[in-house]
Protein backbone atom coordinates (compact mmCIF):
# COMPACT_ATOMS: atom_id res chain seq x y z
CA UNK A 1 0.00 0.00 0.00
CA UNK A 2 3.02 2.37 0.69
CA UNK A 3 4.04 2.24 -2.53
CA UNK A 4 0.47 2.29 -4.44
CA UNK A 5 0.12 5.59 -1.87
CA UNK A 6 3.60 7.22 -3.59
CA UNK A 7 2.08 6.38 -6.68
CA UNK A 8 -1.28 8.11 -6.21
CA UNK A 9 0.22 11.47 -4.29
CA UNK A 10 2.64 12.16 -7.42
CA UNK A 11 -0.16 11.44 -9.74
CA UNK A 12 -2.15 13.68 -7.79
CA UNK A 13 -0.17 16.75 -7.34
CA UNK A 14 1.55 16.61 -10.64
CA UNK A 15 -1.81 17.38 -12.11
CA UNK A 16 -3.61 19.44 -9.60
CA UNK A 17 -1.00 22.14 -9.54
CA UNK A 18 -1.43 22.63 -13.14
CA UNK A 19 -2.62 25.63 -14.87
CA UNK A 20 -5.32 23.45 -16.66
CA UNK A 21 -6.80 21.91 -13.51
CA UNK A 22 -6.88 25.31 -11.57
CA UNK A 23 -8.74 27.35 -14.20
CA UNK A 24 -11.15 24.49 -15.21
CA UNK A 25 -11.96 23.99 -11.54
CA UNK A 26 -12.67 27.35 -10.98
CA UNK A 27 -14.37 28.15 -14.50
CA UNK A 28 -16.29 24.97 -15.03
CA UNK A 29 -19.45 25.89 -13.78
CA UNK A 30 -19.35 29.54 -15.18
CA UNK A 31 -19.14 27.31 -18.69
CA UNK A 32 -21.32 24.95 -17.75
CA UNK A 33 -24.10 27.97 -17.12
CA UNK A 34 -22.77 29.72 -19.98
CA UNK A 35 -23.38 26.70 -22.14
CA UNK A 36 -27.18 26.98 -21.49
CA UNK A 37 -27.36 30.55 -20.94
CA UNK A 38 -25.82 30.54 -24.68
CA UNK A 39 -28.91 30.39 -26.63
CA UNK A 40 -31.37 32.66 -24.73
CA UNK A 41 -28.73 34.95 -24.99
CA UNK A 42 -27.95 34.84 -28.41
CA UNK A 43 -31.68 34.90 -28.72
CA UNK A 44 -31.92 38.25 -26.77
CA UNK A 45 -28.99 39.79 -28.89
CA UNK A 46 -30.47 38.63 -32.35
CA UNK A 47 -32.72 40.48 -34.90
CA UNK A 48 -35.76 41.51 -33.04
CA UNK A 49 -37.24 43.21 -36.22
CA UNK A 50 -39.30 40.85 -37.05
CA UNK A 51 -40.53 39.06 -40.38
CA UNK A 52 -42.36 40.81 -43.13
CA UNK A 53 -45.24 38.84 -44.76
CA UNK A 54 -47.34 39.73 -47.68
CA UNK A 55 -51.08 38.31 -46.92
CA UNK A 56 -53.78 37.79 -49.16
CA UNK A 57 -56.78 37.61 -46.99
CA UNK A 58 -59.73 36.76 -49.51
CA UNK A 59 -62.24 36.92 -46.84
CA UNK A 60 -60.90 40.47 -45.77
CA UNK A 61 -61.99 38.89 -42.13
CA UNK A 62 -58.31 37.98 -40.68
CA UNK A 63 -56.35 40.59 -41.55
CA UNK A 64 -57.37 43.02 -38.77
CA UNK A 65 -56.90 39.63 -36.18
CA UNK A 66 -53.40 38.80 -37.65
CA UNK A 67 -51.87 42.53 -37.55
CA UNK A 68 -52.86 42.77 -34.07
CA UNK A 69 -51.98 38.98 -32.49
CA UNK A 70 -48.88 39.25 -34.24
CA UNK A 71 -47.29 42.19 -32.17
CA UNK A 72 -43.24 42.92 -32.89
CA UNK A 73 -43.17 39.20 -34.55
CA UNK A 74 -44.91 39.84 -38.08
CA UNK A 75 -45.12 42.81 -40.35
CA UNK A 76 -48.03 41.54 -41.93
CA UNK A 77 -48.97 43.79 -45.50
CA UNK A 78 -52.11 43.23 -47.18
CA UNK A 79 -52.07 43.03 -50.97
CA UNK A 80 -54.71 42.04 -53.87
CA UNK A 81 -51.67 42.01 -56.20
CA UNK A 82 -51.80 38.80 -58.58
CA UNK A 83 -49.98 35.79 -56.99
CA UNK A 84 -46.76 35.47 -59.41
CA UNK A 85 -46.45 39.27 -58.52
CA UNK A 86 -46.07 38.26 -54.91
CA UNK A 87 -43.80 35.41 -55.35
CA UNK A 88 -41.20 37.13 -57.58
CA UNK A 89 -41.12 39.31 -54.55
CA UNK A 90 -40.28 37.19 -51.95
CA UNK A 91 -37.87 35.45 -54.10
CA UNK A 92 -36.16 39.54 -54.40
CA UNK A 93 -36.34 39.47 -50.80
CA UNK A 94 -39.07 42.19 -50.43
CA UNK A 95 -41.08 39.90 -48.22
CA UNK A 96 -40.13 37.58 -46.05
CA UNK A 97 -43.24 35.13 -46.89
CA UNK A 98 -46.46 35.06 -48.45
CA UNK A 99 -49.56 34.36 -46.51
CA UNK A 100 -52.63 33.27 -47.99
CA UNK A 101 -55.94 32.68 -46.21
CA UNK A 102 -59.02 31.66 -48.27
CA UNK A 103 -62.70 32.34 -47.48
CA UNK A 104 -63.47 28.98 -47.23
CA UNK A 105 -61.85 29.13 -43.91
CA UNK A 106 -64.32 31.02 -42.20
CA UNK A 107 -66.47 27.88 -42.68
CA UNK A 108 -64.29 24.99 -41.17
CA UNK A 109 -62.98 24.31 -44.90
CA UNK A 110 -59.75 24.88 -46.76
CA UNK A 111 -55.98 25.33 -45.51
CA UNK A 112 -53.92 28.29 -44.88
CA UNK A 113 -50.63 28.17 -47.58
CA UNK A 114 -47.57 30.16 -46.91
CA UNK A 115 -44.84 31.03 -49.18
CA UNK A 116 -41.13 31.79 -48.13
CA UNK A 117 -37.65 31.64 -49.97
CA UNK A 118 -35.87 30.30 -46.52
CA UNK A 119 -38.50 27.95 -45.49
CA UNK A 120 -37.77 29.43 -41.98
CA UNK A 121 -37.37 27.26 -38.30
CA UNK A 122 -39.20 24.78 -36.95
CA UNK A 123 -40.38 27.47 -34.28
CA UNK A 124 -41.13 29.73 -36.66
CA UNK A 125 -43.35 27.37 -38.54
CA UNK A 126 -45.39 26.27 -35.82
CA UNK A 127 -45.41 30.17 -34.32
CA UNK A 128 -46.90 31.34 -37.63
CA UNK A 129 -49.22 28.10 -37.35
CA UNK A 130 -50.67 29.13 -34.04
CA UNK A 131 -51.28 32.58 -35.03
CA UNK A 132 -53.24 31.77 -37.84
CA UNK A 133 -55.39 29.32 -35.97
CA UNK A 134 -55.96 31.75 -33.41
CA UNK A 135 -56.78 34.46 -35.35
CA UNK A 136 -59.39 31.89 -37.35
CA UNK A 137 -60.73 30.45 -33.89
CA UNK A 138 -61.82 34.43 -33.35
CA UNK A 139 -63.74 35.11 -36.68
CA UNK A 140 -65.89 31.66 -35.91
CA UNK A 141 -66.74 32.86 -32.56
CA UNK A 142 -67.53 36.29 -33.53
CA UNK A 143 -69.61 35.06 -36.56
CA UNK A 144 -71.49 32.41 -33.81
CA UNK A 145 -71.90 35.99 -31.67
CA UNK A 146 -70.18 34.58 -29.05
CA UNK A 147 -70.24 36.93 -25.71
CA UNK A 148 -67.53 38.80 -24.57
CA UNK A 149 -68.19 36.46 -21.32
CA UNK A 150 -67.82 33.26 -23.32
CA UNK A 151 -64.53 34.68 -24.84
CA UNK A 152 -62.94 35.39 -21.52
CA UNK A 153 -63.48 32.13 -19.96
CA UNK A 154 -61.97 30.21 -23.44
CA UNK A 155 -59.22 32.61 -23.17
CA UNK A 156 -58.58 31.91 -19.46
CA UNK A 157 -55.78 30.55 -17.83
CA UNK A 158 -55.95 27.77 -15.49
CA UNK A 159 -52.56 27.60 -13.41
CA UNK A 160 -52.13 23.50 -11.66
CA UNK A 161 -49.96 23.77 -8.73
CA UNK A 162 -47.88 20.15 -8.50
CA UNK A 163 -47.74 18.84 -5.32
CA UNK A 164 -45.77 15.73 -4.33
CA UNK A 165 -46.92 13.57 -1.07
CA UNK A 166 -44.11 12.85 1.43
CA UNK A 167 -43.77 11.47 4.76
CA UNK A 168 -43.68 14.90 6.17
CA UNK A 169 -46.95 15.81 4.04
CA UNK A 170 -47.54 17.84 0.97
CA UNK A 171 -44.97 19.71 -0.23
CA UNK A 172 -44.30 21.95 -3.60
CA UNK A 173 -43.14 19.44 -6.70
CA UNK A 174 -39.59 20.11 -7.59
CA UNK A 175 -39.45 17.09 -10.46
CA UNK A 176 -38.69 19.76 -12.99
CA UNK A 177 -35.69 21.02 -11.50
CA UNK A 178 -34.69 17.77 -10.21
CA UNK A 179 -35.20 16.43 -13.71
CA UNK A 180 -32.58 19.27 -14.44
CA UNK A 181 -30.22 17.86 -11.76
CA UNK A 182 -30.11 14.29 -12.58
CA UNK A 183 -29.34 15.18 -15.91
CA UNK A 184 -26.60 17.77 -15.23
CA UNK A 185 -24.88 14.99 -12.69
CA UNK A 186 -25.23 12.01 -15.18
CA UNK A 187 -23.75 14.17 -18.06
CA UNK A 188 -21.20 15.17 -16.18
CA UNK A 189 -19.94 11.91 -15.18
CA UNK A 190 -20.28 10.69 -18.51
CA UNK A 191 -17.61 13.77 -19.44
CA UNK A 192 -15.49 13.32 -16.57
CA UNK A 193 -15.22 9.38 -16.71
CA UNK A 194 -14.32 10.18 -20.44
CA UNK A 195 -11.71 13.10 -19.59
CA UNK A 196 -9.81 11.53 -16.53
CA UNK A 197 -9.81 7.75 -18.18
CA UNK A 198 -8.32 8.99 -21.60
CA UNK A 199 -5.58 10.78 -19.23
CA UNK A 200 -4.74 7.80 -17.77
CA UNK A 201 -4.40 6.26 -21.13
CA UNK A 202 -2.26 8.89 -22.47
CA UNK A 203 -0.53 9.38 -19.55
CA UNK A 204 0.35 5.48 -19.79
CA UNK A 205 1.17 5.97 -23.60
CA UNK A 206 3.92 8.91 -22.73
CA UNK A 207 5.69 6.50 -20.24
CA UNK A 208 6.13 3.84 -22.48
CA UNK A 209 7.00 5.68 -25.33
CA UNK A 210 9.43 7.77 -23.50
CA UNK A 211 10.79 4.66 -21.71
CA UNK A 212 10.39 6.02 -18.43
CA UNK A 213 7.89 3.15 -17.40
CA UNK A 214 11.23 0.71 -17.57
CA UNK A 215 13.12 2.21 -14.85
CA UNK A 216 9.57 2.80 -12.69
CA UNK A 217 8.89 -0.97 -12.75
CA UNK A 218 12.11 -1.79 -11.15
CA UNK A 219 10.79 -0.50 -8.29
CA UNK A 220 6.85 -1.19 -8.61
CA UNK A 221 4.96 -3.82 -9.45
CA UNK A 222 3.02 -2.68 -12.12
CA UNK A 223 -0.55 -3.82 -10.80
CA UNK A 224 0.66 -1.34 -8.00
CA UNK A 225 1.59 1.22 -10.18
CA UNK A 226 -1.54 0.61 -12.26
CA UNK A 227 -3.88 1.00 -9.14
CA UNK A 228 -1.70 3.97 -7.66
CA UNK A 229 -2.37 6.05 -11.15
CA UNK A 230 -6.09 5.45 -11.16
CA UNK A 231 -6.45 6.00 -7.77
CA UNK A 232 -4.52 9.40 -7.80
CA UNK A 233 -6.49 10.63 -10.95
CA UNK A 234 -9.44 9.74 -9.90
CA UNK A 235 -9.13 11.74 -6.34
CA UNK A 236 -8.34 14.31 -8.47
CA UNK A 237 -11.26 13.90 -10.11
CA UNK A 238 -13.63 13.85 -6.86
CA UNK A 239 -11.85 16.85 -5.67
CA UNK A 240 -13.01 18.64 -8.69
CA UNK A 241 -16.38 17.48 -8.08
CA UNK A 242 -16.62 19.08 -4.51
CA UNK A 243 -15.28 22.23 -5.91
CA UNK A 244 -18.08 22.79 -8.04
CA UNK A 245 -20.67 21.18 -6.03
CA UNK A 246 -19.33 23.96 -3.47
CA UNK A 247 -20.09 26.58 -6.42
CA UNK A 248 -22.77 25.05 -7.41
CA UNK A 249 -24.63 24.99 -3.81
CA UNK A 250 -23.42 28.85 -3.20
CA UNK A 251 -25.04 29.64 -6.83
CA UNK A 252 -28.60 28.13 -5.35
CA UNK A 253 -28.84 31.27 -3.11
CA UNK A 254 -29.13 33.16 -6.19
CA UNK A 255 -31.24 31.22 -7.87
CA UNK A 256 -34.72 32.47 -7.50
CA UNK A 257 -33.87 36.07 -8.13
CA UNK A 258 -32.48 35.28 -11.27
CA UNK A 259 -35.36 33.21 -12.04
CA UNK A 260 -37.94 35.57 -11.22
CA UNK A 261 -36.08 38.09 -13.75
CA UNK A 262 -37.67 35.77 -16.85
CA UNK A 263 -41.22 35.34 -15.35
CA UNK A 264 -43.95 37.65 -16.68
CA UNK A 265 -46.49 37.90 -13.49
CA UNK A 266 -49.59 38.90 -16.27
CA UNK A 267 -48.59 35.60 -18.00
CA UNK A 268 -49.74 33.73 -14.73
CA UNK A 269 -52.31 35.71 -14.15
CA UNK A 270 -50.51 37.48 -11.32
CA UNK A 271 -50.65 41.35 -10.39
CA UNK A 272 -47.84 43.50 -11.25
CA UNK A 273 -46.66 43.83 -7.36
CA UNK A 274 -46.52 40.03 -7.30
CA UNK A 275 -43.89 38.44 -5.03
CA UNK A 276 -40.64 36.20 -6.20
CA UNK A 277 -41.94 33.68 -4.19
CA UNK A 278 -45.25 33.96 -5.87
CA UNK A 279 -44.70 34.28 -9.18
CA UNK A 280 -42.43 31.02 -8.97
CA UNK A 281 -44.91 28.66 -7.77
CA UNK A 282 -47.02 30.31 -10.02
CA UNK A 283 -44.63 29.28 -12.43
CA UNK A 284 -44.66 25.74 -10.71
CA UNK A 285 -40.49 26.52 -10.56
CA UNK A 286 -39.52 25.56 -7.12
CA UNK A 287 -35.39 25.87 -5.49
CA UNK A 288 -34.93 22.54 -4.02
CA UNK A 289 -32.95 21.33 -1.80
CA UNK A 290 -30.17 18.85 -2.97
CA UNK A 291 -30.69 15.60 -0.81
CA UNK A 292 -27.81 14.40 1.01
CA UNK A 293 -28.29 10.82 -0.51
CA UNK A 294 -28.39 12.30 -3.70
CA UNK A 295 -25.40 14.11 -3.65
CA UNK A 296 -23.41 11.08 -2.08
CA UNK A 297 -24.75 8.81 -4.20
CA UNK A 298 -23.64 10.65 -7.10
CA UNK A 299 -19.97 10.71 -5.52
CA UNK A 300 -19.85 6.85 -5.09
CA UNK A 301 -21.16 6.13 -8.59
CA UNK A 302 -18.59 8.81 -9.81
CA UNK A 303 -15.73 7.62 -8.28
CA UNK A 304 -17.18 3.31 -9.22
CA UNK A 305 -17.34 4.51 -12.79
CA UNK A 306 -14.28 6.38 -13.05
CA UNK A 307 -11.95 3.24 -11.82
CA UNK A 308 -14.04 0.53 -13.85
CA UNK A 309 -13.15 2.97 -16.95
CA UNK A 310 -10.12 4.24 -16.21
CA UNK A 311 -8.49 0.47 -16.00
CA UNK A 312 -9.98 -0.37 -18.79
CA UNK A 313 -8.34 3.00 -20.65
CA UNK A 314 -5.07 2.49 -19.02
CA UNK A 315 -4.85 -0.91 -20.28
CA UNK A 316 -5.29 0.06 -23.78
CA UNK A 317 -2.88 2.87 -23.10
CA UNK A 318 -0.26 0.05 -22.34
CA UNK A 319 -1.33 -2.28 -25.35
CA UNK A 320 -0.08 0.58 -27.83
CA UNK A 321 2.51 3.48 -28.55
CA UNK A 322 0.62 6.36 -30.28
CA UNK A 323 -2.52 7.87 -29.80
CA UNK A 324 -3.58 7.01 -32.59
CA UNK A 325 -3.44 3.57 -32.24
CA UNK A 326 -5.29 3.25 -29.42
CA UNK A 327 -8.55 4.78 -31.34
CA UNK A 328 -9.69 1.51 -32.38
CA UNK A 329 -9.89 -0.36 -29.46
CA UNK A 330 -11.42 2.24 -27.22
CA UNK A 331 -14.38 2.54 -29.16
CA UNK A 332 -15.41 -1.01 -27.16
CA UNK A 333 -15.08 1.09 -23.95
CA UNK A 334 -16.56 4.75 -24.93
CA UNK A 335 -19.89 3.43 -26.26
CA UNK A 336 -21.33 1.86 -22.66
CA UNK A 337 -20.81 5.08 -22.07
CA UNK A 338 -22.83 6.69 -25.04
CA UNK A 339 -25.18 4.26 -24.57
CA UNK A 340 -27.14 5.80 -21.11
CA UNK A 341 -26.66 8.65 -22.51
CA UNK A 342 -29.38 8.11 -25.34
CA UNK A 343 -31.38 6.51 -22.83
CA UNK A 344 -31.81 9.81 -20.34
CA UNK A 345 -34.80 11.13 -21.53
CA UNK A 346 -36.85 7.78 -21.66
CA UNK A 347 -35.88 7.10 -18.53
CA UNK A 348 -36.75 10.70 -17.38
CA UNK A 349 -40.20 10.08 -18.38
CA UNK A 350 -40.63 7.07 -17.02
CA UNK A 351 -37.95 6.39 -14.27
CA UNK A 352 -39.51 3.24 -12.89
CA UNK A 353 -39.70 1.48 -16.15
CA UNK A 354 -38.18 -2.24 -16.76
CA UNK A 355 -35.34 -0.47 -19.11
CA UNK A 356 -35.09 1.71 -16.50
CA UNK A 357 -34.14 -0.20 -13.55
CA UNK A 358 -32.31 -2.81 -15.79
CA UNK A 359 -30.22 -0.21 -17.29
CA UNK A 360 -29.29 1.36 -13.65
CA UNK A 361 -28.52 -1.99 -12.78
CA UNK A 362 -25.97 -3.00 -15.18
CA UNK A 363 -22.62 -1.97 -13.92
CA UNK A 364 -21.47 -0.16 -17.13
CA UNK A 365 -24.57 1.82 -17.10
CA UNK A 366 -24.99 2.08 -13.65
CA UNK A 367 -22.83 5.24 -12.86
CA UNK A 368 -24.92 7.38 -15.38
CA UNK A 369 -28.26 5.25 -14.98
CA UNK A 370 -28.49 4.80 -11.42
CA UNK A 371 -27.77 8.80 -10.79
CA UNK A 372 -30.48 9.69 -12.87
CA UNK A 373 -32.85 8.03 -11.59
CA UNK A 374 -32.03 8.62 -7.63
CA UNK A 375 -32.44 12.61 -8.48
CA UNK A 376 -35.95 12.11 -10.25
CA UNK A 377 -37.40 9.24 -8.58
CA UNK A 378 -37.56 7.53 -5.47
CA UNK A 379 -35.35 4.35 -5.72
CA UNK A 380 -35.52 1.40 -3.49
CA UNK A 381 -32.36 1.59 -1.13
CA UNK A 382 -31.91 -1.93 -2.31
CA UNK A 383 -31.70 -1.28 -5.98
CA UNK A 384 -29.14 1.56 -5.43
CA UNK A 385 -26.77 -0.58 -3.06
CA UNK A 386 -27.18 -3.80 -5.27
CA UNK A 387 -25.77 -1.36 -7.86
CA UNK A 388 -23.27 -0.51 -6.40
CA UNK A 389 -22.07 -3.26 -5.33
CA UNK A 390 -22.36 -5.00 -8.92
CA UNK A 391 -20.34 -1.87 -10.26
CA UNK A 392 -17.66 -2.11 -7.29
CA UNK A 393 -17.35 -6.39 -8.42
CA UNK A 394 -17.14 -5.25 -12.05
CA UNK A 395 -14.00 -2.83 -11.42
CA UNK A 396 -12.61 -5.92 -9.34
CA UNK A 397 -12.67 -7.96 -12.51
CA UNK A 398 -11.85 -5.37 -14.65
CA UNK A 399 -8.59 -3.70 -12.35
CA UNK A 400 -7.81 -7.64 -12.37
CA UNK A 401 -8.14 -7.90 -16.31
CA UNK A 402 -6.31 -5.24 -17.09
CA UNK A 403 -3.35 -5.46 -14.64
CA UNK A 404 -2.51 -8.53 -16.76
CA UNK A 405 -2.28 -6.56 -19.85
CA UNK A 406 -0.78 -3.44 -18.65
CA UNK A 407 1.95 -5.86 -16.92
CA UNK A 408 3.03 -7.41 -20.11
CA UNK A 409 1.84 -4.16 -22.89
CA UNK A 410 3.84 -1.70 -20.83
CA UNK A 411 7.00 -3.47 -21.61
CA UNK A 412 6.09 -4.38 -25.42
CA UNK A 413 6.96 -2.60 -28.62
CA UNK A 414 5.71 -3.26 -32.27
CA UNK A 415 2.94 -3.65 -34.17
CA UNK A 416 -0.49 -2.89 -32.04
CA UNK A 417 -1.80 -6.15 -30.52
CA UNK A 418 -4.61 -7.96 -31.68
CA UNK A 419 -7.59 -9.02 -29.68
CA UNK A 420 -6.32 -12.40 -29.91
CA UNK A 421 -2.64 -11.28 -28.53
CA UNK A 422 -4.61 -9.38 -25.75
CA UNK A 423 -6.08 -12.56 -24.67
CA UNK A 424 -3.01 -14.45 -24.65
CA UNK A 425 -1.21 -11.39 -22.21
CA UNK A 426 -3.89 -12.15 -19.95
CA UNK A 427 -3.80 -15.85 -19.46
CA UNK A 428 0.45 -16.08 -19.75
CA UNK A 429 0.83 -12.98 -17.67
Amino acid sequence: MRKIWIVLKSEFWRRARSKWFILSTLLGPVLLIGLFAAPLLLEALGDDTGQTLALRDESGRFAERLQKQAGDDYRIETTSAPTDSVRERVRAGDYDGYLVLPASLLEGEGRARYYSKKGGGISSRFELQDLVQEAVRQERLARQNTSDEVLAILEANVPVQMRQLTEEGAQADSTLVLNAVGYLMAFLIYMMVILYGQQIMLGVIEEKASRVVEVVVSSVRPFKLLMGKVLGIGALGLAQIVVWAALSAAGLAFAGPLLALFVNPPDLDLPEGASQQEMLEAAGVTIPTIPAGLVIWFALFFLGGYLLYASLFAAVGSAVEQQQDAQSLTFPIIMPLIIPIVMIFPIIEDPDSTMAVAGSLFPLFSPILMVLRVAVTSVPFWQTLLSFALLIATFVGAIWLSARIYRTGILMYGKKPSLGELLRWVRRA
